[in-house]
């Protein structure tokens, strides 16, 4: 029988109703200047609600829309919120449903990533985590049609990340997706201090992220260390806080997205 997880945060972070969803996700892109630039390898994203952050989401989303007929697997990393984990977590359902459709999983890479001492089959790693499903309405809303690598990222070194990424790299059909927010909890001007740091050690593809700069550090840290070996170039799209959009700015949460590209950053 098959299994498919279920939305968690549908209706708290993104709108339950599919047409209204749908409306919500295409808002937000069409507000994203087209963009001629070379297909992206991997991007950054936040993971908050969309009233909080999927304006800056969907500034990198935009990029992939020219490569929607392209792109036909998605390893999507982000960190653990609600269970320990040490190393990466996979699901054991064969599909992840949002209220715009399931996506199946990639059960062949899913089968070889098996074998790996980093990763394990963790349900409850998935169950209600909102850092991979946020971003999944976005893609469903870009590509065409794809698969899904869904990996909860935990305490895990940034070689053992980087390690799976390499086994998943493939060519132009695989996007690597990861979720993070930036600082938590700040003073506005604090916040814009050390989020903007936190981007310039992302754009110079130094591994070593703080995970209290960044809660999605470890598979940030790990899409470095692959990125600098691939040679990807990074650009930071957008940079703001949740006291630039629906919050106040007394205790902000930081949000950026980046693109990597497979040569020099295109700049519009």
């Amino acid at each position: 029988m098959e299994q498919i997880r279920i939305p968690a945060v549908a209706g708290q972070f993104y709108p339950r109703e599919q047409q209204v969803l749908s409306q919500e996700v295409a808002r937000l892109l069409d507000a994203v200047a087209p963009s001629d630039g070379p297909q992206p390898k991997a991007i950054i994203v936040p993971h908050a609600g969309y009233i909080y952050s999927g304006r800056t989401a969907a500034a990198a989303y935009a990029r992939l829309k020219p490569w929607g007929h392209v792109i036909r697997r998605v390893v999507l990393l982000g960190p653990c919120h609600h269970t320990a984990v040490k190393g990466l977590a996979v699901p054991s359902v064969s599909a992840f449903a949002t209220p715009l459709d399931t996506v199946p999983l990639d059960q062949e890479a899913l089968q070889m990533l098996s074998a790996l001492p980093q990763i394990e089959v963790n349900d409850a790693a998935h169950a209600r985590e909102h850092s991979l499903e946020v971003q999944i309405p976005f893609l469903q809303m870009v590509l065409e049609s794809f698969v899904l690598v869904p990996l909860a990222v935990g305490c895990a070194s940034t070689v053992s990340v980087a390690e799976v990424l390499d086994r998943l790299w493939g060519g132009d059909e695989t996007l690597i997706v990861v979720s993070s927010d930036l600082s938590h909890f700040l003073p506005y001007s604090s916040a814009e201090i050390r989020d903007r740091m936190t981007c310039e050690a992302i754009l110079d593809r130094d591994p070593c992220i703080n995970p209290h700069n960044a809660c999605g550090a470890y598979p940030i840290n790990g899409l470095l260390l692959a990125a600098g070996a691939h040679g990807l170039q990074p650009e930071l799209i957008e940079l703001c806080n949740s006291g630039d959009t629906a919050g106040d700015k007394l205790s902000v949460v930081g949000y950026a997205s980046f693109a990597f590209y497979p040569e020099p950053t295109y700049h519009a």
